[in-house]
């Protein structure tokens, strides 16, 4: 089944890698792999004094250009967990080439999912400016909520954020993520997310993209995720092909802690 789903996607980036490369968004705090979904969190963390980081790459469509990602985690303790990314855009419109805001954040988990109900985190994160003016929002501050709860081999995800830019000439930005996670082996996971997003150059949310794809674990330390996605309100991006590698000193699939309340 797997093996049929590799060569599907391969065949798919072949042909969309042949097109043509049209707006730019900026990327912000990103998930590494286990913690998220491609840019949906979960409210899960890594455990105390263990750390991961991931390699991006993405490649957009109409908008045309490549970014690559460099994703940081590191567990402060058990519910606490520091992130950034640093993101790289490269041949923005065939012309516009230079490092994004870098981001970070904090995420705390401060309820563990029960029985029935969800667990529950908040993330503050803020960003600085760190290269092209074209590709920055002069730096930003934000707010959000997350939901996670599992259900046998599901794991479901929502997000809402809101983030206040540094620049005055721009809108805030307000969107909302949901994502899921189906665990189809010990090794590997289908991917699902929706997004929908107001970007800082909008009044309106003009962008609503689907993406979809798969994670395996590659070793006990290694996590490589594939996808693609697309958007279905202005076509912006017409597509975009995801790939990450991910390492953690976090040796095989954590236990997810839970509230159980007594019948």
């Amino acid at each position: 089944m797997f093996h049929a789903m590799i060569k599907i996607l391969i065949i798919i980036a072949f042909f969309l890698f042949s097109g043509e490369i049209f707006a730019f968004e900026i990327s912000g705090l990103q998930p590494v792999a286990l913690d998220g979904v491609f840019s949906t969190f979960s409210s899960e963390s890594l455990p105390r004094n263990k750390a991961a980081i991931e390699l991006s790459l993405e490649r957009s469509k109409e908008p045309d250009f490549y970014r690559v990602q460099l994703r940081g985690a590191y567990g402060l303790t058990d519910h606490i967990e520091f992130m950034i990314t640093v993101p790289y855009v490269d041949d923005y419109l065939g012309s516009t080439d230079g490092f994004e805001d870098v981001a970070f954040g904090f995420k705390h988990r401060f309820y563990d999912e029960g029985k029935y109900g969800p667990s529950l985190a908040y993330i503050l994160t803020a960003s600085i400016p760190a290269g092209n003016d074209q590709l920055t929002s002069g730096g930003r501050t934000g707010l959000g909520l997350i939901l996670s709860k599992r259900l046998g081999p599901f794991r479901g995800n929502f997000n809402a954020f809101f983030l206040h830019p540094g620049k005055g000439s721009l809108q805030n930005e307000i969107y909302f993520a949901s994502g899921i996670e189906f665990s189809a082996t010990h090794a590997s996971v289908i991917l699902a997310e929706f997004l929908a997003r107001k970007v800082h150059f909008s009044k309106e949310y003009d962008q609503l993209e689907a993406r979809l794809g798969f994670r395996l674990k590659t070793s006990d330390f290694i996590y490589t995720t594939v996808g693609v996605g697309a958007d279905f309100k202005a076509r912006s991006p017409e597509y975009r092909l995801l790939f990450s590698v991910s390492f953690t000193n976090v040796k095989g699939n954590r236990k997810v802690k839970k509230i159980y309340e007594e019948e």
